[in-house]
């Protein structure tokens, strides 16, 4: 599979990097605004710094990655449909509810294959976790808490347009209660703080967070983030049944 990649960033080195390695894909080019970022990424892996439209017209590319900041996940996702590209895209698709709407509907009528960014899903552990509760192995369950907490910060020009830590980071800890659960939540309670860096509270985000969940059928979840984690990327879940 050949693939174009937009975005030159934080999370785009990573999967840049996984495209390149893995021996079915070939990572053919990545575009970015900002030029050396685009060109440095591209030769680090053997491939070409190219413009969206330049991109999306080559014939020889079967899927995009969007892996660029948030405020143009959706139009770069129907740009790329419109092309007849699959897309893998970074969460979240977009942070206003009636864009991911028009996307989805715009995805129903150019119909390619499309993935969101919620990776945990497919990680062994949490899978075998997964499909030890379906199997009752802990009975119902009735509580879950879940502790997500990364290395270090993401830069606050990034945070600025991300939607902040609930829609960018603890939103895959919510997708993951949501999958275990299996029942929509009714109640939330949610507290933020700023103790990692004051930038990150004068940009309006908060980089520690507790939240809890309920169900209408009384089932609880608790979970905490932090941006910071001296000691490396931590991700911890426990479910509690019956």
């Amino acid at each position: 599979m050949r693939v174009v990649q937009f975005g030159a960033g934080r999370i785009g080195k990573i999967h840049a990097g996984n495209i390149a390695d893995h021996p079915r894909s070939e990572l053919v080019g990545i575009v970015d605004p900002v030029a050396d970022a685009a060109s440095a990424l591209a030769a680090e892996h053997g491939a070409q710094a190219l413009g969206l439209e330049e991109a999306l017209a080559r014939d020889d590319v079967d899927a995009v990655v969007v892996a660029s900041a948030t405020n143009v996940h959706a139009d770069q996702i129907e740009a790329a449909a419109s092309a007849g590209k699959a897309v893998f895209c970074e969460k979240p698709i977009d942070l206003s509810v009636e864009r991911v709407e028009a996307v989805v509907d715009h995805l129903a009528r150019h119909p390619v294959p499309f993935m969101l960014a919620f990776n945990r899903r497919f990680d062994p552990n949490f899978r075998r976790l997964w499909e030890q509760v379906q199997a009752g192995a802990i009975g119902e369950v009735e509580m879950v808490t879940i502790l997500s907490r990364d290395p270090g910060a993401p830069p606050v020009d990034y945070i600025r347009v991300s939607g902040g830590l609930y829609r960018d980071m603890m939103i895959h800890d919510f997708d993951i209660a949501r999958w275990l659960v299996g029942e929509d939540f009714t109640a939330v309670q949610a507290m933020g703080s700023v103790m990692v860096d004051p930038a990150i509270g004068a940009a309006g985000d908060v980089d520690t967070a507790v939240v809890t969940l309920s169900t209408d059928s009384g089932k609880l979840v608790n979970i905490s983030n932090s941006r910071r984690a001296s000691y490396g990327y931590d991700q911890r879940i426990e479910v509690h049944g019956s």
